[in-house]
């Protein structure tokens, strides 16, 4: 089997497709052929299984926000919920890449599986309004699978070719709207205890467990084991030490890009010489990335998640009446919100083949504007119907998520193809920590905007009824 590596030689998937050329403007119409072509290929297996990874690994997360409200109730700033799920995931993906080769994949899953099942089962049985520390902990400890369990994936589509990046991608995206569609399922409308519809969320690992070791093809699994023991390969277009230069020791020892054995050895040989010019040099690429790609991406996140977690919770339970509203209790509006915010989230990182935004700082701005709409909203009662509000949240979601696809697109279509796997991964930091600054934001914000409520009449913010 051919090595896979992204800038300097083609991946192969099992079924021999090519991933995308470096020609800009025939990479989409390609991407699209390849993949419909897949589908009536053995690969539909790899496909499958790579979505439900991404649907899994990334559902949890998504749950765990929709339940903020009821796992901590109206006297804590649901941003401390979004800090203790965003911060051990972004943490692991910092460190992770520098051991984790060392795990075997199959016991990764096993347990990544383990860990986010046994946090969710600690969130379930922790007292509905107590014990706030324990249920921190079991979030903590999602997170850290969730964030575990992106590292090992991404890491498999090495192996697998460019439809199961594909496949993860789709799966991610799903898994907003699957995970506050099925806390409002389950709370909402089947009439489930907050603890019941957590337990139910910590079966769902079984299903990472299933697409691993029963659906998706280890064939490729395999053939890069045979080469781990450094097998001669037969295929030698590319013999020059360029492979060695960009690929990282860690990435080589574990035989991720299944390199041949002298360019193993030399680059594990010669990794710690160039280390400080490498980090140098990504420096350089870095500072190249914040005002095109970085910063609109890190803008978005901080403000949209600041709604969610800082506004959200005061704007969708103060200010309208239950009477004019479809809900039969104040809790029941922080659920449906972020299922209507992830089903925006979805459309749009669904369409990047049909619809392309070139102008990611347009986006941007619309989405503090939703920022500054919704937190006026809150202060002085302005909206006149709680079904605006629902447009207002799709359209935040629609802007999210666009955003955050368009960015990558960006990426993929004007950074030359050898720069192009480093400025990925260095540009998908700027999410997380918008992220992580919404966290802190929100938790302030919340209480303020809480207390002005209650200053001036309003103290529904304080009546909200958990569990």
């Amino acid at each position: 089997m051919p090595p896979m590596r992204y800038g300097t030689r083609s991946p192969v998937s099992s079924s021999g497709l090519l991933p995308m050329p470096g020609t800009p403007s025939a990479s989409w119409a390609l991407y699209k052929a390849r993949l419909a072509s897949a589908l009536h290929s053995s690969d539909v297996l790899v496909l499958v299984a790579f979505w439900f990874f991404g649907l899994i690994n990334n559902v949890l997360y998504v749950v765990i926000l929709s339940a903020a409200q009821d796992l901590v109730g109206p006297e804590v700033p649901k941003g401390l919920v979004l800090l203790a799920n965003i911060l051990p995931s972004f943490s692991i993906k910092l460190v992770g890449p520098y051991f984790i080769h060392k795990v075997p994949y199959p016991i990764r899953i096993i347990i990544f599986a383990a860990v986010s099942s046994i946090g969710m089962f600690m969130i379930a049985f922790a007292p509905p309004d107590e014990s706030v520390a324990v249920k921190m902990i079991g979030v903590m400890l999602a997170s850290l699978s969730s964030g575990g369990g992106e590292l090992s994936f991404l890491g498999l589509t090495h192996y697998y070719g460019h439809i199961s990046l594909a496949a993860w991608g789709s799966g991610t995206g799903a898994a907003g709207l699957v995970g506050a569609g099925l806390y409002v399922l389950l709370t909402d409308w089947l009439g489930f205890s907050v603890k019941n519809s957590l337990l139910a969320s910590a079966y769902l690992p079984v299903v990472m467990l299933i697409s691993f070791f029963l659906v998706l093809p280890r064939q490729p699994l395999r053939d890069a084991g045979k080469a781990r023991e450094y097998q001669p390969l037969q295929d030698s277009e590319e013999p020059d030490s360029r492979v060695a230069h960009d690929v990282p020791t860690a990435n080589a020892a574990s035989s991720l890009l299944n390199p041949s054995s002298h360019v193993a050895s030399a680059t594990i040989s010669n990794g710690g010489e160039d280390t400080w010019s490498k980090i140098v040099a990504n420096l350089g690429r870095a500072k190249s990335l914040f005002f095109p790609y970085m910063l609109p991406l890190f803008l978005v996140y901080i403000a949209e998640y600041i709604i969610n977690q800082g506004v959200s919770p005061t704007y969708t339970k103060v200010l309208f009446p239950l009477e004019s509203t479809p809900f039969n209790e104040l809790r029941d509006f922080y659920p449906m919100y972020g299922f209507l915010y992830q089903i925006g989230v979805f459309v749009s990182r669904s369409s990047i083949a049909f619809v392309r935004v070139h102008h990611l700082y347009v986006a941007t701005f619309l989405q503090v504007g939703n920022l500054l709409l919704l937190t006026l909203h809150s202060l002085f009662n302005f909206i006149p119907s709680v079904y605006i509000v629902f447009v207002i949240v799709f359209w935040e979601g629609l802007l999210g998520g666009g955003v955050y696809v368009n960015t990558f697109a960006e990426i993929m279509e004007n950074v030359p193809f050898k720069e192009r796997e480093f400025s990925l991964g260095a540009t998908s930091v700027s999410d997380s920590a918008g992220i992580c600054i919404a966290g802190f934001v929100s938790m302030a914000m919340e209480v303020w905007l809480c207390n002005y409520q209650v200053q001036h009449g309003r103290d529904w913010c304080k009546k909200i009824r958990v569990g």
